[in-house]
């Protein structure tokens, strides 16, 4: 028994010593080398289902078909380039590359690109968009504002070489000769139009220059008018305080801008006819109503030369009577109305007066100007006091420094019987060499001075006390 184990142990030892053992993350690692070497930009063909968008603007969703199911994902950075929103149900092909998510051990498609199946993306994208911004309320009719019946300044953004400015620039001058038209040049197809187009709306809101805007642009295909289907072009049309037309493509054409814009034209040119009439109607227009006022003036006239004529003296008599009567009794009611103003005046006052008193009484100022006294007294005590402990103060330091003084004056030397000798120049003289014989000097006494000159043997007095 004993050498069969043994012999079975000898015989798992090779097999043991080839086994190659992974880690949960190498594995991982070595999975997601095989997907990108094998699966990288790949088109996967299914139906969105568990769709969601997380707070991040991430979405998270997975593609299935009769047999299986593909987790996926679309991050923020990407899902700004997409036409539409992923949501249950929708038919789509997505282009991605799959990658392991080590932190669930699950593989997933990130998605890079999404287009629906059937119906266009860009349709898909109109519809939705029309859709939500009718929900907004952007499309109402109650927020659409007239038209300026005779605008003078008419501001156009536009492309600045296609032919559409020369188009509405040629109605305008046909139509009313002297307006003044103010040109925003503007990419109206391809990268940057968008940003373009908001900024010309913007510039002429701001500015506060033009009665009235005219966005723009030739007919093409839904893909060449794209930038007018963006929702960041149809809110800034809505913001606009200046109304908006949309004259975009052809008449069977119709964009977002259209529906947001306070008016739809058909055509560029048609624009241009709709902002203003023509002058010759303008002053047909004229001619009509002043027409229409004369016939007026003269039928009114006629009118009131019957009535005088068939009215007499006492009838008119009887009408400026019951005039009278109407205004006087106008001035009955408009003096009893005064004269309740100006009781409800007075008892308005007199209860504001009755409150003001009831306060008044309530505060007491005497009560404040005693408390005042009181603290006044407090007050001047305390001053007087701290005055009289500054003088005292300043007097004890006042005679401890004349005590000091005292005390080192020369003067109290000179009251023991010393004296202060002092050449011409008035120096103190400490040495008797200092001086030669006839030099002045002057005698410094505790009780005056005296003059001396200095001889040859001794120092006599010269002089007489000062």
């Amino acid at each position: 028994m004993w050498k069969a184990a043994n012999a079975a142990e000898q015989m798992l030892l090779p097999l043991e010593s080839t086994r190659q053992v992974y880690r949960v993350s190498e594995l991982h690692e070595a999975v997601q080398r095989l997907f990108t070497a094998d699966f990288r930009s790949i088109w996967v063909a299914g139906e969105v289902s568990n769709c969601r968008q997380a707070s991040s603007g991430h979405y998270y969703f997975s593609l299935k078909d009769e047999e299986g199911q593909l987790k996926c994902a679309l991050f923020k950075n990407t899902s700004r380039y997409v036409r539409f929103k992923p949501r249950d149900g929708l038919a789509v092909l997505a282009r991605g590359n799959l990658e392991v998510y080590e932190a669930r051990g699950e593989y997933q498609l990130i998605v890079e690109a999404l287009e629906p199946q059937g119906a266009g993306a860009l349709q898909l994208a109109f519809e939705e968009l029309k859709k939500k911004l009718a929900a907004e309320g952007l499309f109402a009719a109650e927020r659409k504002r007239p038209l300026p019946r005779f605008p003078r300044r008419i501001a156009v953004v536009t492309s600045p070489t296609g032919a559409v400015i020369q188009d509405i620039l040629h109605v305008l001058e046909r139509r009313f000769q002297g307006l003044h038209v103010r040109l925003f040049p503007a990419q109206v197809q391809g990268e940057g139009a968008v940003e373009q187009i908001c900024q010309g709306i913007r510039y002429f809101n701001q500015s506060g220059w033009g009665d009235v805007i005219i966005v723009a642009r030739g007919g093409g295909s839904l893909e060449d008018l794209w930038s007018f289907n963006e929702e960041a072009v149809a809110r800034t049309i809505a913001a606009s305080s200046i109304p908006v037309i949309s004259a975009v493509g052809h008449e069977t054409d119709f964009t977002i801008a259209d529906f947001v814009a306070d008016y739809r034209a058909p055509t560029p040119s048609a624009a241009a006819e709709i902002v203003i009439c023509t002058r010759d109607s303008i002053f047909e227009q004229i001619a009509v109503l002043r027409n229409k006022l004369l016939q007026a003036m003269r039928y009114k006239l006629l009118m009131c030369r019957r009535e005088l004529q068939e009215r007499d003296a006492e009838r008119t008599l009887a009408l400026i009577g019951r005039a009278l009567s109407r205004r006087a009794q106008r001035i009955d009611d408009l003096e009893y109305r005064l004269r309740n103003l100006a009781y409800s005046s007075l008892e308005s006052g007199r209860r504001r007066l009755t409150t003001l008193a009831s306060r008044l009484a309530a505060s007491d100022l005497r009560v404040r100007f005693a408390h005042c006294r009181r603290q006044q007294e407090l007050f001047a005590q305390r001053l007087t006091s701290a005055v009289q402990q500054r003088l005292w103060g300043a007097q004890r330091r006042e005679e401890a420094l004349r005590l000091r003084l005292e005390q080192l004056s020369p003067l109290a030397v000179l009251a023991r019987g010393y004296a202060i000798v002092q050449d011409r120049h008035g120096r103190a003289l400490r040495s008797a060499s200092a001086v030669s014989a006839g030099d002045p000097l002057r005698i410094r006494l505790h009780e005056g001075s005296l003059q001396a000159i200095v001889s040859e043997t001794t120092a006599e007095a010269a002089g007489s006390k000062e």
